[in-house]
């Protein structure tokens, strides 16, 4: 795997570069602001772009459409961003505009190197993976009526494991139970969402943008401190 790395801390990128290169990943480029990235993406043609949300000069989201901009020229490059916040606006973003290869993670997550690892590792094979701390806050919140309201418990937990990235049998394996009990959950979700028939990854994913768009909507809270 070849990846760039854009960050404007020099200690997490420091640390990201030695701990890729430890598991046998190739940093071709990196990066302290996101002036350059896009162009770096199109011309060295890295597996992975991890990148920061928030970059200099403004520290707002210069990291973030870099990312939207590289996977729009290069639209084999999948993007794993990194945030500080919980901010759901910016997954829905990655997600709408193509789930395959597309990671949100929060930078705690860099701490848990086997979960950091795994999430990129799935980014790379073209899945699509966000945060666990962000799905539990939404899997948690309070709603008022909608159409998610439709789903059991039990298929909103089923909900929260689709949009962590996990695959049919990844679900059966958290849930301990058989795949084809996992399989009917999931098809159980899509009709209660009223999802037409389409690709199973596509309504996978419109599931989960609906799900937090959803959270977006109610609240108006697209920003959350993760502390």
């Amino acid at each position: 795997m070849r990846v760039i790395l854009v960050d404007d801390s020099a200690l997490i990128r420091d640390g990201l570069a030695s701990l890729l290169t430890d598991e046998g990943i190739e940093v071709i480029a990196t990066f302290a602001d996101a002036i350059g990235v896009v162009e770096a993406v199109v011309e060295r043609k890295p597996d992975v772009l991890i990148i920061d949300v928030r970059m200099p000069p403004d520290f707002e989201t210069e990291g973030l459409q870099a990312a939207l901009d590289a996977r729009r020229r290069n639209p084999s490059c999948s993007v794993l961003v990194l945030s500080q916040h919980i901010e759901t606006r910016y997954a829905i973003e990655l997600l709408e505009e193509g789930a395959a290869g597309v990671g949100y993670l929060l930078k705690d997550r860099v701490t848990d190197i086997d979960a950091f690892l795994d999430g990129l590792q799935r980014v790379a094979k073209g899945g699509s993976v966000i945060d666990p701390d962000v799905v539990a806050r939404l899997v948690h919140r309070p709603r008022r009526d909608d159409v998610l309201s439709r789903l059991t418990d039990r298929e909103r937990e089923v909900l929260s494991l689709m949009a962590e990235g996990h695959s049919n049998a990844g679900i059966a394996e958290q849930l301990v139970v058989n795949q084809r009990t996992a399989e009917t959950h999931v098809s159980n979700i899509l009709t209660k969402l009223d999802l037409p028939p389409d690709t199973a990854q596509d309504r996978r994913v419109a599931a989960v943008i609906m799900w937090l768009r959803r959270d977006l909507d109610q609240s108006g809270d697209a920003r959350t401190s993760h502390n």
